[in-house]
């Protein structure tokens, strides 16, 4: 079974928990440790649940160095992109410590990596201004009786494709981007840079464009796959809760879909979603686009 809570989303910080079985992954570590305490606290768990932290980018809001340094202090493994590696090896003395110690793992562009015998991911570029930047499909082992979940994670992304939507189809759970309304981004005191920056292809994805994404998954999916639709990433300035619920909620009524919809805060960590196994048969995944990784934490 998966169990899914997002720790906290948006510009001010980023981190969510996803437990198979006994293994805890973290993904991203935009937060200090006390904040991801405290946030693991209010769900009912702790560090010590905390088995990987999986990068998804290196800008500044989805690592924080006091975090990567209590990583090194709990011997923690850190699994990011290369270049990821790269360029926290210039900036990041706790990154460092981390290597040094030999806790860095790496992935690769679309190879599967075995995180632990409950967890198998797959990385996806997408297209945003800190290169590169990955989604992540996620998927359990087949149980005795054919069985698995699988879960999508898109939090930084300026466009989407339909190769992008041939990715995550049938995923039980879907986290995505709903960053801004467009006409509260232009009619925004932000500067005519930043609008442009979060408007652009390499900046992250309207209400708009996100319903629209869901709109295509949903589309080639099978009814009734997905669960769950969790709402990433909202802009404090521009953007409201209620306007990213109106554009998902119209989607799915417009396609007969029934999934819960659930809007992740900056302030506070979402309830646990659950999603227990389904038949393999009714989930397509993906083609391997090249050899899997073999290594495993735990």
């Amino acid at each position: 079974m998966l169990r899914f809570s997002v720790l906290a989303s948006g510009s001010a910080g980023n981190a969510a928990l996803l437990q198979a079985g006994e293994f805890g992954l973290l993904i991203d570590a935009g937060l200090g440790p006390r904040q991801i305490a405290a946030r693991l606290a209010s769900i009912g768990s702790t560090w010590e649940s905390v088995h990987l932290v999986l990068l998804t980018h290196t800008h500044g809001d989805h690592w924080r160095e006091r975090t990567l340094a209590h990583m090194a202090r709990r011997q923690i493994p850190l699994c990011c992109h290369p270049r990821h590696a790269d360029t926290l090896a210039t900036v990041s003395d706790a990154f460092l410590k981390l290597q040094k110690a030999g806790l860095i793992r790496t992935f690769e562009r679309d190879a599967e990596v075995r995180l632990h015998h409950s967890l198998q991911c797959k990385p996806v570029e997408v297209s945003h201004d800190s290169t590169p930047t990955f989604a992540f499909r996620f998927w359990g082992p087949e149980d005795l009786f054919g069985e698995t979940w699988s879960l999508g994670f898109l939090s930084d992304l300026g466009c989407w494709s339909p190769a992008l939507v041939d990715a995550f189809r049938n995923v039980g759970i879907l986290a995505l981007e709903f960053n801004h309304d467009e006409a509260m981004e232009r009619q925004s005191l932000r500067s005519a840079e930043l609008i442009e920056r979060v408007l652009g292809d390499f900046g992250h994805l309207s209400n708009d464009q996100a319903a629209a994404f869901l709109s295509s998954l949903l589309r080639t999916s099978t009814p009734g796959i997905l669960q769950h639709l969790v709402q990433l990433h909202l802009s404090r300035d521009c953007n409201k809760p209620a306007l990213a619920l109106r554009a998902a909620a119209r989607v799915c009524a417009e396609l007969a879909a029934a999934p819960k919809i659930h809007t992740a805060s900056q302030d506070v960590a979402s309830p646990i979603l659950t999603l227990e196994p389904l038949s393999a048969s009714r989930i397509n995944e993906v083609p391997q686009l090249v050899p899997a990784i073999e290594w495993s934490v735990g």
